[in-house]
């Protein structure tokens, strides 16, 4: 209390003189319509700037919120492709879960799970990822994961609440794979040299391959829906011995900030091993 005496005391002339000036502007604007308005420009101005510096400052804070709105409409679009659906066997009689149909009768192949990465390393040999979500909430193993960029790996093992996943980055890891332009198909795999780049081997050297084509999920791959984005062709390597190329390609997904992904649940392959397994229980 003694400091606010003492601050008031020096700098009395100062803070008489700031009142004085706020009172004859509002008196100024008050009697004058032309003053009242030069000074609500000025007073506008000044709130505005401070407004939208918090409401940048509140929108920090609430990212985390907004990716994770993002990340479930992301799924929501994607559960809403016609390539997640098949249309369906009139030459059988077939028993459907409704939930998995469209409204023109088709059955669902694909359905999208949002998932949150809590866990990620990619300087290994063999990398792995962490989701926080497992098989309390439908997870399973073999499932594939595709980020919002391109795929991500596959599920190797599954907790009540968490799951595993086998990235791209894994020497043992290997995507059927195929060119956009003409559908070329090759392997993909990982050297376990750059984490940005993959390895496309047994390419047939007929196929006109350029820089920068694109790569996609094949149609004989038993985990990933086809034509889902891979990379694009960074280099071409010719082997003298062999009639294919080996081509590098550079990863769409960042694994350095993957955060948010998509579980892939195929449900005729699910049924497939389903199906398999009470084979073997019998």
């Amino acid at each position: 209390m003694k400091n606010i005496y003492l601050f008031i005391r020096q700098y009395f002339n100062f803070l008489s003189f700031l009142l004085l000036q706020i009172l004859c502007i509002v008196m100024l604007s008050n009697s004058s319509k032309t003053h009242e308005t030069y000074f609500s420009g000025i007073t506008f101005e000044v709130t505005g700037y401070f407004n939208s510096h918090y409401a940048n400052l509140q929108q920090y804070f609430q990212l985390k919120e907004t990716n994770q709105r993002l990340a479930a409409e992301n799924s929501r679009l994607r559960n809403a492709l016609s390539g997640n659906f098949i249309s369906p066997d009139t030459t059988a009689l077939q028993i459907t879960d409704t939930t998995y149909r469209d409204t023109l009768g088709r059955n669902r192949k694909f359905i999208y799970l949002p998932a949150k990465v809590i866990g990620n390393s990619y300087t290994l040999q063999n990398n792995y990822l962490m989701l926080e979500r497992g098989e309390n909430q439908g997870i399973k193993k073999g499932m594939a994961v595709v980020g919002p960029d391109g795929i991500v790996g596959v599920v190797v093992d599954v907790s009540a609440n968490l799951s595993k996943v086998m990235s791209l980055l894994h020497r043992n890891s290997k995507v059927s794979a195929m060119l956009k332009k003409d559908n070329t198909t090759g392997s993909i795999e990982w050297d376990g040299a750059d984490p940005s780049l993959l390895i496309l081997r047994n390419v047939s050297k007929s196929a006109k391959v350029v820089k920068g084509d694109t790569v996609l999920t094949s149609n004989y791959s038993a985990n990933f829906p086809s034509h889902l984005m891979i990379g694009r062709v960074a280099s071409i390597t010719e082997d003298p011995a062999t009639n294919y190329y080996t081509l590098k390609i550079k990863t769409a997904t960042n694994f350095f900030t993957v955060q948010d992904v998509d579980v892939i649940y195929n449900t005729r392959y699910n049924e497939q091993i389903e199906l398999e397994n009470r084979n073997k229980n019998q």
